[in-house]
């Protein structure tokens, strides 16, 4: 229930309300410390422009969240399970560093520009009980995270029989999960529909993080001091591609997924 008001009286209603509005302008003190929101210019068309702000850094912090914690959970499985099947440990400390702090970090970026979703005004309130990690959440990230996970295993389970040296096979595995990821922040610019249906160049805060993120890949696999520092080495072209084409294999896998868990989620 959202409730308005600007004199002094008003000031238990809005206090109760699940949303208190002041009037900023004709507000007295005391009803603007009690209402969670003040309107600055008296202007009643301004909370429909402020619910869809609201509701558009809700879903874009949600995008982030369920973009975020996929990679670190294929990270985690990735490591236990080289260390139950006896391989070479795929990440050091060093590259899950890198991976946090460098690629996630800056890829997050572009999701936070991510322009509001068509129905974002036509969708009814949002409970305020429910949780951003909820079922349907917790299932996406344990989904992507176990498809992430399991690729890059058995990528570096092809990969060790044939005698590469185990710093080529970390940078591999590098840049796998790195590609990955990039295309899961593509599949997470809808929630749940076709990515893509937003336009490619809508968002040009996901390409300039692409750039920054496609500069940093190159430095940390071909700068020798980056090599130094990280344990990488120098990948031919052939990988470049092998990467790429897994995670497009990946990208359209969620995209299936994501009408499937849709007809699941209003069953």
């Amino acid at each position: 229930v959202g409730m308005t008001g600007d004199g002094v009286n008003d000031a238990p209603a809005l206090k109760q309300a699940d949303v208190g509005i002041a009037m900023g302008i004709k507000g007295t003190e005391v009803t603007k410390e009690a209402a969670d929101m003040v309107l600055t210019d008296d202007n009643f068309a301004t909370i429909a422009s402020a619910v869809r702000e609201g509701r558009r850094v809700y879903d874009n912090l949600k995008k982030t969240i369920l973009f975020i914690m996929p990679t670190n959970l294929a990270q985690g499985l990735l490591i236990i399970i080289a260390l139950l099947a006896g391989n070479l440990i795929p990440l050091t400390p060093v590259l899950i560093l890198w991976m946090n702090m460098a690629t996630s970090a800056t890829l997050s970026f572009g999701l936070a520009f991510e322009a509001g979703e068509k129905n974002i005004m036509r969708r009814p309130p949002r409970d305020p009980k429910l949780h951003v990690m909820d079922g349907f959440a917790i299932w996406r990230v344990i989904f992507v995270g176990s498809m992430i996970a399991v690729s890059a295993f058995v990528l570096e389970a092809w990969l060790q029989p044939r005698g590469y040296s185990p710093e080529f096979i970390r940078t591999v595995l590098l840049q796998t999960l790195v590609t990955a990821q990039w295309f899961y922040m593509l599949n997470c610019r809808v929630a749940d529909g076709f990515s893509l249906s937003k336009g490619l160049l809508a968002n040009r805060g996901i390409w300039i993080v692409s750039g920054v993120l496609l500069v940093l890949q190159l430095l940390i696999i071909y700068a020798p001091f980056m090599q130094m520092l990280f344990g990488t080495e120098a990948l031919p072209f052939r990988y470049w591609v092998i990467t790429f084409i897994i995670g497009f294999v990946m990208f359209l896998i969620v995209e299936v997924e994501k009408p499937l868990t849709r007809r699941w989620r209003t069953a």
